[in-house]
């Protein structure tokens, strides 16, 4: 097995949680400090029952469908914004895709019903953080439900372009065969510059790199190394200008980015250029590009994404010959629509970062945590920014009454001084599954239950997915294995016969019913711990009479 990355996040907790009882047990973990730091955070939808949900954009059958099982849902489409703002205080959530523009004024009408604001898709430029920052409403992303899709669809205006596609499929069903108009250009040997590395960019420059194209790119927040491990070199804005033959945009619009396709960028390129846009659209100067094309400098664009969209009947550069538009169909593909592979995940690893905090022992600040994912797949076949979002919530919602979600993640981040790292085993075997167990390690505290704390001297908690449901593996360095339902009991005892049944005995007693048990041990007749699932909370006494047990050196119960 290897490690082959790892990245960081920071943010900061101090925890006070659950009924404990231990002997004593070294319990101080030393974890080295990362060097680097990047922040991400997690979603978290708190509705009450049955809901009313405004979708104000189509979605998929299924989609609907399943928001029904838990919601009064209205399909509203097509909305004004007047019609927008009259319709939202009657509303807890507000479904859109990129088309709904979900303003200051949108918020202050909801007049603080509006929970939360969902976007189907990766951008969110279209909401008023601010506003609904200020308005207590959380927003939340889909942020890797359209990566494969929105590079295919640049790949595919790609080729389009170079060979004419659209223009010449116009020309035959007009009754014409005007061969020698629509000579195309190859694509083997040509440069294609890259503007944005993230998710999509790098997958488009995947496939190109597959045609035989040069690659390069352009993104001051890009990583040489995964760049060079694609093949594809890391070049300044000016070099990718002058020396691209294709241009394909993937960087979101900011106000750094919005119109950075202008008159003085567009006299900079490489004469001929053919320019590829399935981003955003106020990333283009519509106008510049406009000129550019007339005046030759840029030989074809294709635009699946507009300033304002739909574009307007008498737009010009819709109509433009040397054009090839689509209506915003980058995420338009069925296997984009849903995300279901890495769902079982996505609640492990948030039972994990639960457990894991009330492991640490009351005043202790949690500041050094480590994540590590084990999987078969290649690394770029696995998207972990959910998950890492998820055991974010799980170490920040049990001693907060914060609710965090990927775009609030930076601003409660800096409020808190933790730092989780991402690392990544690769596995020999077969990659039917994404990941074959997570693991959650704590460093630079003092544990509930000692024997929490593995050989390399940090709280240390496992898991992987059985059956489609979560279970705990790893305890420390004992193996165990319940299922992470209800609430958990952990027992360090002497391994003796009889602990089991006394143990049973006291929750029978209280009606609490157990739903899985396991035991882990170092050797036969040496220690134990035994994990023990529950259906529901026992009290008090039942807790303390676990304790008083002979053989149980250290228990602690720990709620999910």
């Amino acid at each position: 097995m290897s490690v082959i990355s790892s990245w960081n996040l920071t943010i900061s907790l101090n925890t006070t949680l659950s009924l404990s009882w231990r002997s004593s047990l070294p319990s101080r973990a030393i974890f080295p400090r990362p060097k680097k730091s990047k922040t991400l955070v997690v979603l978290a939808i708190a509705l009450g029952a049955k809901p009313t949900v405004l979708v104000s954009e189509k979605l998929g059958d299924a989609g609907i469908q399943l928001l029904k099982t838990f919601a009064n849902v209205d399909c509203s489409y097509n909305l004004s914004p007047e019609e927008l703002c009259t319709k939202i205080s009657l509303c807890d959530a507000l479904i859109v895709r990129s088309g709904t523009k979900v303003t200051r004024e949108v918020f202050e009408s909801a007049m603080g019903r509006l929970k939360v604001v969902g976007r189907a898709g990766v951008g969110i430029d279209n909401v008023d953080i601010s506003a609904a920052t200020e308005h207590g409403c959380l927003v939340v992303n889909a942020p890797t439900a359209n990566t494969i899709a929105a590079a295919e669809h640049g790949i595919a205006l790609l080729t389009a372009v170079s060979r004419n596609v659209a223009q010449a499929d116009a020309s035959v069903k007009a009754g014409k065969w005007e061969r020698n108009k629509y000579v195309g250009v190859s694509l083997v040997g040509k440069t294609l510059a890259v503007m944005g590395f993230g998710k999509v960019g790098s997958e488009v420059a995947r496939r190109a790199k597959g045609l035989g194209m040069q690659v390069i790119a352009h993104d001051p927040y890009a990583p040489a190394d995964r760049a060079r491990a694609i093949g594809v070199e890391l070049v300044s804005f000016e070099e990718a200008l002058t020396t691209a033959d294709f241009i394909s945009l993937h960087m979101p619009l900011t106000p750094a980015t919005s119109k950075m396709f202008n008159d003085e960028a567009f006299s900079r390129v490489k004469k001929g250029v053919r320019i590829i846009n399935v981003a955003r659209g106020g990333v283009i100067d519509e106008e510049a590009l406009l000129r550019a094309l007339d005046s030759g400098i840029v030989a074809q664009a294709a635009l699946d994404v507009f300033t304002e969209e739909p574009p307007p009947q008498e737009n010009k550069l819709v109509r433009h010959e040397n054009v090839t538009v689509t209506p915003h169909l980058g995420a338009s593909t069925t296997e984009a629509q849903v995300l279901l592979e890495l769902s079982p995940y996505v609640a492990l690893t948030e039972k994990l970062g639960r457990l894991a905090v009330q492991l640490v022992a009351g005043g202790s600040g949690v500041k050094f945590v480590k994540v590590t994912y084990a999987s078969a797949r290649g690394p770029d076949d696995l998207d972990t920014r959910l998950l890492r979002a998820m055991v974010t919530k799980g170490l920040i919602e049990p001693i907060s009454s914060v609710f965090v979600n990927l775009v609030n993640a930076d601003f409660i981040g800096k409020q808190r001084g933790l730092r989780l790292t991402e690392e990544r085993i690769v596995l020999d075997g077969s990659p039917e599954k994404p990941l074959e167990f997570i693991q959650v390690r704590i460093a630079n505290v003092e544990s509930k239950f000692a024997s929490a704390i593995s050989n390399s001297g940090e709280i240390t908690v496992e898991g992987r997915v059985k059956d489609g449901k979560p279970h705990l593996t790893k305890v420390g360095s004992f193996g165990v294995d319940v299922s992470l339902e209800g609430s958990i009991v952990l027992c360090r005892q002497s391994d003796q016969p009889g602990i089991i049944g006394k143990v049973g005995n006291i929750l029978s007693e209280e009606n609490v019913n157990v739903n899985f048990m396991s035991v882990g041990r170092i050797a036969p007749g040496k220690q134990a711990v035994m994990t023990i699932g529950l259906d529901e909370e026992p009290s008090r006494d039942a807790l303390k009479k676990i304790g008083e047990i002979t053989a149980v050196e250290e228990f602690v119960f720990l709620k999910l």
